[in-house]
């Protein structure tokens, strides 16, 4: 009678843990939530919002909602990194929200960097269109991985991680880059940093990158501080 017994126990528990496994979500299978409906176009005027933006009206929707031309210019690369991005994102393109898609446009000068950042809620993939580009990025255990990619090459990198594009080439540099987000996130580590409002104290910057005060305060200083 004991062994039905502790058989049956047994039985119950895996019964119900194959329960949990089923109800419990899958938070690596996709980066945003699978759409329950054919579309949901962003209502970015509306003054509510929960984790993302309400829908407009079907009766509202055209087919303007679906279609974006925002990458087809250059960026404007006149700053201290040579480098632009034009964001095809949920906020820019209304039209994706809720489908885990966005695409950016990256464009580099001569020695441009797009600098160390990272996407908070998407992987990353990109396409090189013009140039010749220095592609890096930084595993949680410190390794780097990086190469050199021309025209019609791609790239990876995992959610989360720090990664660059440098343009290594003598001309302009051109990049597409997919996220499977309709609104990745990007931070951007000399911004945040050095940048951010109000401003990171000095003591943990000196601390954390091993260097005196007056640098801290010469690198802020580029950034408006």
């Amino acid at each position: 009678m004991g062994a039905t017994i502790t058989l049956s126990s047994s039985r119950t528990q895996l019964i119900f843990y194959l329960i949990v496994l089923l109800l419990s979500p899958f938070p690596n299978s996709s980066a945003d939530p699978d759409p329950l409906q054919d579309f949901c176009v962003a209502d970015l005027k509306s003054s509510t919002s929960a984790n993302g933006f309400p829908c407009k009206l079907s009766s509202e929707v055209t087919s303007d909602d679906f279609f974006f031309d925002g990458l087809v210019k250059e960026g404007n690369t006149s700053n201290a990194f040579g480098w632009s991005v034009t964001p095809g994102n949920v906020l820019t393109f209304p039209g994706v929200h809720t489908l885990g898609i966005s695409m950016n446009r990256v464009d580099l000068v001569p020695g441009g960097l797009n600098p160390p950042h990272l996407h908070p809620r998407s992987t990353e993939s990109g396409i090189v269109i013009e140039g010749k580009v220095l592609v890096g990025f930084v595993s949680t255990a410190n390794v780097f991985y990086s190469r050199v990619l021309r025209g019609g090459e791609m790239f990876v990198v995992p959610k989360g991680l720090v990664h660059f594009q440098m343009n290594v080439g003598k001309g302009k540099a051109l990049i597409f880059t997919a996220f499977n987000s309709e609104l990745p996130g990007s931070v951007v580590l000399p911004l945040n940093l050095f940048g951010s409002k109000p401003s990171v104290p000095n003591d943990v910057l000196t601390k954390a990158f091993q260097v005196d005060e007056d640098v801290v305060n010469g690198i802020k200083s580029k950034f408006g501080f």
